[in-house]
């Protein structure tokens, strides 16, 4: 059965509300653990544009517990 990661929580005019990017992600992110089988899913790290502008988010996700480690390493070094 589907279960929306998401609420629909809707305006004045009866229009859901957008949903901020954050709020996304980590529902992507909750989706790779539970329907994706997954392990290991760490935060996903933003990638920005040169007006620091939140572009796209970039996921990983492993079976691995290694692959998370080296991971974790990588996406730290780039986080602000």
């Amino acid at each position: 059965m589907w279960v929306s990661p998401f609420t629909f929580n809707k305006n004045l005019f009866g229009y859901p509300e957008k949903e901020d990017n954050e709020t996304v992600a980590e529902g992507f992110r909750k989706r790779l653990k539970v329907v994706g089988g997954f392990n290991y899913v760490p935060n996903p790290l933003p990638m920005r544009n040169s007006r620091k502008a939140i572009v796209y988010y970039l996921f990983f996700a492993s079976q691995k517990p290694v692959a998370a480690e080296i991971i974790m390493d990588i996406f730290n070094n780039y986080r602000e």
